[in-house]
């Protein structure tokens, strides 16, 4: 039966998605989670819904609003976090807010209601369009690219950002780019997992992993490879149950942690 979803191509758009989402979450996960930016990371996201509403008004890519958006938002809340005089966690809650609010407003200003709507804030992986995986496969690119290149600053800025600036290491640059490959990382996401949904993705694959590697490569790749599972194994159960992927692959992936961390420290 699963081999014959093959002949269609939603199914194998799907599947394509899939892997490229597994790729940015294993990668991005990892350093969001050791440099504690997860919360920032849902404040990008959640921005992002302005970019969607702006797409649906003006009658352009949803995916492409919620890119511009999400980098913009990066940029900003990056900067503000630099320069200081308000608690970061502030400037998250505003944006996170701003972008919501913006993306509503957008909606309601169009004269009719996008049947699609609900995809970006909870996922439709079956839905997924050729536009859609262009997108995710040149985003998905330069990530990899990026980090691959920069591995080794990104070690120092990760483990030490103050050593890291000590060495010559631009780590106000790396923020920034980072902050940048969080918004890449983002748009991925948001068709797979939904707006609403992207922290579990970013975040549960990498704690697993966190939990039985601790060499920086290798949680990588290990989060890849669960990222992976959760994200096709969500996929079968959202087309065999008709309901949306984000919610099969958010609920998958927390259950998958709670097993192995109960498995690792409660019953050892």
């Amino acid at each position: 039966m699963l081999l014959s979803l093959f002949q269609y191509q939603f199914f194998k758009n799907a599947v394509i998605a899939s892997i490229f989402a597994s790729i940015v979450c294993g990668i991005i996960g990892v350093i969001i989670v050791e440099k504690k930016l997860v919360m920032m990371s849902g404040g990008i996201a959640h921005t992002s819904y302005g970019g969607v509403g702006l797409g649906y008004l003006l009658g352009f890519e949803p995916i492409i609003g919620a890119f511009l958006i999400s980098v913009l938002a990066a940029l900003g809340i990056g900067y503000i976090k630099r320069k200081g005089g308000t608690r970061s966690d502030v400037v998250i809650g505003l944006f996170w807010s701003l972008g919501m609010a913006l993306g509503v407003l957008f909606v309601a200003l169009m004269p009719g209601y996008p049947p699609d709507l609900s995809s970006y804030l909870f996922g439709s992986i079956l839905s997924v369009t050729r536009v859609d995986l262009y997108l995710m496969a040149v985003l998905t690119l330069i990530v990899v690219v990026v980090i691959t290149i920069l591995f080794d600053y990104w070690k120092s800025y990760m483990f030490d950002e103050e050593f890291a600036s000590i060495l010559g290491i631009k780590t106000g640059f790396l923020e920034y780019l980072l902050f940048i490959l969080i918004a890449m990382s983002v748009v991925v996401l948001i068709r797979v997992v939904g707006i609403i949904l992207v922290l579990a993705l970013f975040t549960a694959p990498t704690a697993i992993a966190g939990l039985l590697v601790k060499n920086l490569k290798l949680r990588m790749i290990l989060s890849i490879i669960i990222g992976s599972f959760f994200c096709l194994t969500g996929l079968w159960i959202s087309y065999v149950l008709n309901v949306a992927s984000g919610a099969s692959i958010v609920i998958l992936s927390a259950i998958s942690y709670l097993v192995v961390y109960i498995a690792k420290f409660v019953l050892k």
